[in-house]
């Protein structure tokens, strides 16, 4: 209990200032380690596999697009599979040459420092704000390598035992991998046939408990990599939430499993921390020259640090070349590979996975100071320094403007499909006033995404922002209300817990809109046109008419919220969620396809007849 409220006080201090999570709870648990009255702290490495891998990585796969993977299957495959091996076998000749241990022996510590950690290697990538496509990247090869240096780490101490070959070590490879696969989407199979039975929320959030054991126990009763079994199990469910699971139900599981998530990740890193003192003293007792010991530690450390950019830079063009070239896409910056190679922050499957060791290994006490070493380094040299180095090379980060561009084109499109479904299903006894009332509330959704754009809504007055406003004020009112209610006590708890319940999930629902605001001095652009051949063939600008202003507004005696301008004749005219409604009104009279925004930092378009932003 100590260990876990002590994790999420440090956690929330960390986020409360800006620092990196990872770095501050490690940093706390050291300085904790030598604290006289804090115990001494093992890992059992049973508990860390089996009782905090799964979950971590079962999270981790069913919040990534398996669409976003295809693309880059390759670069991914070179860095969990390609790097893993590579780093494993630098470091077993450095280690092999250094102590004099049995080159398997140098090999299984190689394997044991060489994946990056899941864990923080986004938490750090999110929080400094990398690219899109660099965190996509990490995020891959941190949900696979775990599972090729385990495998590796297993043959390893096979060949410790005297039992190896080469094409036994392939075989056993192979196996490993392609039997987890084949176990996770069999487990996921399973759970999906399931879920589509069970409408409960609480029932499908504890089947989703169960999702990542049920993966990883079975593969590795079959000596399979139970790892590569849960990664593919949770990509598969977290594809096919949408389709497989109630809206409750996705709620409530993305809600649990942040929750474990967190507490999980918060816990590994102040645990890692408690470990250095005793790590560390059985070390500097084990009988070996002290000298030797820190000059050791320095050179694997090093070694990781620096086959990761030996491997990085040509595997990225390598991968480019294969999967990107032709279909016409740019030669990548250096810049993105730099910062993947530094990003190789290690964590508590190092840890772990080093107590597996053999009692009998040779050295044994200092290559457990070597994986701590490495964790240790990597989080303090690498994650300390990768937020300047992203500054430093001017790599830019997700754009809450481009963002909220993007929501709400999606947005248009889902409610456009909304309300041609709508005209379908109108049966003859369907009340006008409930068709008019489904218009509305659907459009004011639409029209809320687009009114993040533009002035900050702290200089202007919107309608969202005003019903936002009004319908929060109303809901305190009544739920002040239900409270003296309950209070006297006139009426049944239960019932009172339904109208509750009914306030807080309205509650929930309105949107809480942080502003669009970007700190980039680039203008908001959309993509490409694509299919749209009236964006192709429109314009990007032209010669306004009445700059500023909405002529029409003017007129009529409006306030508008945001101006259009349209791409054929430079007609300024208010955006659909101002009153007037001009801008489509102005599309309607005369058929000209395209407008653009002409809000201050905006060069987006749109086409009003294929509905696309271009």
């Amino acid at each position: 209990m100590i260990l876990v409220a002590v994790a999420v006080a440090l956690a929330a201090l960390a986020r409360r200032l800006g620092m990196a999570e990872p770095l501050t709870l490690t940093v706390a648990g050291v300085i904790a380690s030598y604290l006289p009255f804090v115990p001494q702290v093992d890992i059992n490495p049973e508990l860390v596999l089996l009782g905090l891998l799964p979950p971590l990585l079962y999270t981790a796969a069913i919040n990534t697009s398996l669409i976003e993977f295809r693309p880059k299957k390759l670069s991914i495959a070179l860095l969990s599979v390609g790097l893993v091996l590579f780093t494993t076998f630098a470091v077993a000749v450095v280690v092999w040459r250094l102590l004099g241990v049995p080159f398997a022996a140098a090999v299984a510590l190689g394997a044991v420092v060489a994946p990056p950690d899941a864990v923080a290697a986004t938490a750090v990538a999110r929080r400094v704000g990398m690219p899109r496509r660099i965190v996509t990247l990490l995020e891959g090869e941190s949900l696979f390598n775990d599972a090729t240096a385990l495998v590796s780490l297993r043959t390893a101490i096979a060949a410790m035992a005297g039992s190896f070959s080469i094409w036994q070590a392939g075989g056993d490879f192979v196996y490993a991998a392609g039997g987890g696969a084949l176990i996770g989407i069999a487990a996921a199979g399973v759970l999906a046939v399931l879920r589509r039975r069970i409408t409960d929320p609480v029932l499908d959030t504890s089947l989703s408990l169960l999702a990542p054991f049920a993966a990883y126990l079975p593969a590795e009763a079959v000596h399979a990599s139970g790892v590569m079994s849960v990664v593919v199990c949770g990509l598969i469910l977290g594809q096919g939430a949408p389709v497989w699971q109630t809206a409750a139900s996705r709620i409530a599981e993305r809600t649990n499993w942040r929750t474990i998530q967190f507490l999980l990740e918060s816990a590994v890193f102040l645990l890692i921390g408690l470990q250095v003192r005793h790590i560390v003293e059985d070390a500097w007792n084990s009988g070996l020259d002290h000298g030797t010991i820190v000059l050791t530690c320095a050179a694997v450390l090093a070694t990781v640090v620096v086959v990761r950019p030996v491997w990085v830079f040509p595997a990225t063009y390598f991968a480019w070349s294969v999967e990107s070239r032709p279909r016409g896409k740019p030669k990548p910056a250096w810049t993105g590979p730099a910062v993947v190679s530094w990003s190789g922050m290690r964590g508590v499957v190092t840890l772990a996975a080093v107590l597996l060791l053999p009692e009998d290994t040779p050295q044994l006490a200092t290559l457990k100071l070597l994986a701590l070493v490495v964790v240790g380094g990597t989080l303090l040299l690498q994650g300390v320094s990768l937020p300047l180095l992203v500054r430093v090379l001017r790599l830019r980060g997700p754009s809450r403007a481009e963002d909220a561009l993007q929501e709400a084109n999606l947005l248009q499109q889902a409610t456009a499909a909304g309300l041609e479904a709508l005209d379908a299903e109108i049966a003859p006894e369907t009340p006008p006033e409930i068709v008019t009332a489904l218009r509305d509330r659907v459009s004011r959704r639409a029209f809320a995404a687009w009114e993040q754009l533009g002035r900050s809504e702290s200089v202007r007055v919107t309608p969202s922002g005003e019903y936002r406003r009004l319908r929060l004020a109303m809901l305190r009112a009544e739920r002040e209300t239900v409270l003296r209610v309950r209070d006297s006590g006139t009426v049944d708890h239960e019932v009172l817990e339904n109208v509750m319940a009914v306030l807080d999930m309205e509650e929930s629902t309105i949107d809480r809109i942080v502003e669009a605001d970007s700190d980039s001095a680039a203008p908001l652009r959309a993509p490409a046109a694509g299919d749209c051949a009236h964006l192709r063939a429109a314009p990007h600008t032209c010669i306004p008419d009445t700059p500023d202003v909405c002529s029409d507004c003017v007129a009529a005696g409006l306030t508008w919220v945001h101006l259009r301008m349209c791409l054929t004749c430079g007609h300024v005219a208010c955006c659909d969620s101002s009153p007037g409604n001009h801008a489509t009104n102005h599309f309607r009279d005369t058929g000209h396809p395209v407008m653009r925004s002409v809000e201050p930092g905006e060069k987006w378009r749109w086409c009003y007849v294929d509905e696309l932003l271009g």
